[in-house]
């Protein structure tokens, strides 16, 4: 069968449906309600040299469509039932923490090495200094749980029992991370029969050329695309709460440089390798997918019918300064790199909204906390269970309000329904739905964000809470939008409520209540020009509050309608809108310290400097600015610093 434009669509739309059953498999028959419910797992179908040419359509993380496993792959020469296995951030770059699995399957044809099978799941629970593995608290990759470099689990159709062994030893629950690797397994057997069977339809030469022809297809989209973007530099920066347990605010900066049908992503002015574990694995990698997937959610927005494989990204490439908080290296501590991933999205919509702005969204939230809980059922029996992520909603468009409770750059990540938890973990929902006023008032208003509220039953129960950020910071709005609210982490809500900010690891007796409420996205447009019934509508619907329909919409409700006269009259004291963004009092007030002249300064020094001092001297220059934000003469601390610890 020749591999003409038809067939060429059809042959994308059958490895589209391999990896589709690649992903049903791993979502029916995994263990773990991470798994087969909040669905953080991938699948891929990857050419003999490692790129990604088919994806699931419909289940899992979209992070990995543009991935790269040419490092892995390169390291083994392979046979028939070979399936080999990794999890270490330091071997190859594609595993990003410890709790992603990745494995990887050769598929031949008559003897000929055709394609790769792979794909990974994040395990709940690999060992390490605390449950759940992960904590912004750990400061090195050897507390963040057992690392199993690559090697092959199965060899020619055999189990290594050894591997198997070790890694059973390791882990807190040894039976749900294996009845999630056996899942695995079964995942890339689904997708090794998959491809035998397009091979027979096509023909292996037709199905070679075909693969790249797929690759090529999706770079022609996304040059076209990218085309379409003014050519020029957009800086745009944002900052995690914390770059450490209560720590400073960690900056990620990003330079997008738009020229003809390609983009260059530049990172330099990122803060330095941090001492917990916010920092990103990426090894320098041009087109790695932490730091790339803003880029294919902006073409995905400009353009849903483009194919999401690493043709993708040919067009584009990363700068990634060594010593980095995007490219640490060994043995920084990644854990919580989805968190500053997070903030590499936001930051690409950022860049794009001032290239595009009548297209791009405002801040999604930045900060989608994925709840977990360690404790025991009445009868002893060990439990450690993800119970569902608590985010946000998506930002408001030019078009419209965003979506509520999920979406963004967080939002493949699915709620495990109360009713699947309460039956598996003794904790008690109280309450889980939608938090009214979180989302920011605009035109266009930003997604509500969820509340999650339980009650402990179990003594010496752990709770942790990875990825809490935007307690301090909010999303931004966007062309006279508000920002977003900010997050909240209470136990035991009431007169004598503890406010737990960013704190990821809390314990927890019997009868303690924790409450979270993700962080609001950012609105679009100004919140005056927003039709009064659809104010209206958001207070009925519980969305809104009354006061908030007039303080921030300029809407008078009267009985069970608007009183237009009234609100004519409030709205025309609206304030004239003078920046594309509103980013809140609280990065207002930093940013009145911290330029991004003073920031670039900063930067610039810590680079010049040994890597493993950078995190030290950056909480020294913050605390002699805070002595005096004013009148603080950078060029003086850097020489005052370099004099006293001899650098």
């Amino acid at each position: 069968m020749a591999i003409d434009q038809r067939n060429l669509s059809v042959l994308a739309n059958f490895c589209g449906a391999a990896a589709d059953a690649m992903a049903f498999t791993l979502m029916r028959t995994a263990h773990s309600a991470f798994v087969k419910e909040t669905e953080d797992f991938s699948c891929q179908i990857v050419t003999k040299d490692g790129l990604a040419f088919a994806n699931p359509r419909q289940f899992g993380a979209p992070w990995y469509s543009g991935i790269d496993y040419g490092p892995l792959l390169r390291m083994f020469d392979y046979a028939e039932g070979d399936i080999c296995i990794t999890n270490d951030p330091y071997a190859g770059h594609v595993a990003t923490h410890t709790p992603d699995i990745h494995i990887w399957k050769p598929v031949f044809h008559d003897g000929r090495l055709a394609c790769f099978v792979v794909g990974h799941i994040h395990n709940t629970d690999v060992g390490g200094a605390v449950p759940a593995s992960l904590s912004r608290s750990l400061s090195e990759i050897e507390q963040e749980g057992i690392r199993i470099p690559p090697v092959k689990l199965v060899e020619r159709g055999v189990m290594n029992d050894f591997v198997a062994r070790v890694f059973r030893t390791n882990v807190r629950m040894p039976d749900q991370n294996w009845g999630d690797l056996t899942a695995q397994i079964a995942s890339v057997n689904i997708g090794e029969r998959k491809i035998h069977e397009i091979i027979r339809r096509f023909g292996y030469d037709d199905f070679m050329d075909g693969v790249e022809r797929i690759l090529d297809y999706a770079e022609a989209q996304a040059r076209a695309i990218l085309a379409r973007v003014p050519d020029g530099d957009y800086f745009f920066a944002d900052y995690a709460d914390e770059d450490s347990v209560g720590g400073k605010p960690c900056r990620i900066a990003l330079t997008l440089k738009v020229r003809g049908d390609q983009v260059v992503l530049d990172y330099t002015g990122s803060d330095p390798q941090l001492g917990s574990s916010l920092n990103m694995p990426t090894g320098g990698v041009e087109r790695h997918p932490l730091v790339m997937v803003g880029l294919t959610y902006v073409l995905y927005t400009l353009d849903n019918s483009l194919l999401l494989n690493a043709g993708t990204l040919r067009p584009a490439r990363a700068v990634l300064p060594a010593g980095t908080v995007v490219n640490c290296q060994r043995p920084a501590a990644v854990g919580m790199r989805s968190l500053t991933c997070a903030m590499t999205q936001i930051v690409t919509v950022g860049a794009f909204v001032q290239a595009l702005p009548d297209l791009m969204p405002a801040a999604s939230p930045g900060g989608n906390a994925i709840m977990n809980v360690k404790t025991a059922a009445r009868n002893g029996k060990p439990i450690m269970a993800s119970i569902g992520p608590v985010g946000g909603g998506g930002g408001g468009t030019p078009f419209g309000d965003g979506s509520d409770g999920a979406g963004g750059a967080t939002g493949f990540l699915r709620n495990t329904p109360i009713e699947i938890t309460e039956a598996e973990v003794p904790i008690r929902f109280l309450r889980y739905g939608l938090e009214p006023d979180t989302g920011a008032p605009g035109q266009h208003r930003g997604g509500l964000s969820a509340v999650m509220e339980f009650r402990i039953a179990q003594p010496e129960t752990v709770v942790t809470a990875r990825n809490r950020n935007r307690s301090v910071m909010p999303g931004w709005g966007v062309a006279g939008a508000q920002p977003g609210k900010v997050s909240q982490f209470i136990r035991n809500p009431g007169p004598q409520e503890q406010q737990l900010r960013n704190t990821d690891l809390v314990a927890c007796q019997p009868d303690d209540v924790i409450r979270v409420v993700g962080p609001g996205a950012g609105g679009w447009g100004h919140p005056f020009d927003r039709d009064p019934a659809r104010v209206l509508q958001d207070v009925r619907q519980g969305y809104v509050s009354a006061a908030s329909a007039r303080a921030d919409y300029g809407v008078m409700l009267e009985g069970d309608g608007v009183d237009m006269p009234a609100t004519t009259a409030l709205r025309a004291s609206r304030l004239p809108v003078d920046s594309p963004f509103s980013f809140g009092a609280e990065r207002i007030a930093f940013e009145r310290i911290w330029t991004r002249e003073r920031y670039d300064l900063l930067t610039g020094f810590l680079a010049a400097v040994p890597v493993g001092w950078r995190f030290f001297l950056k909480h020294r220059v913050f605390d002699a600015v805070a002595a005096a934000p004013d009148t603080a003469d950078l060029p003086a601390i850097f020489a005052d610093l370099r004099a006293r610890h001899g650098l």
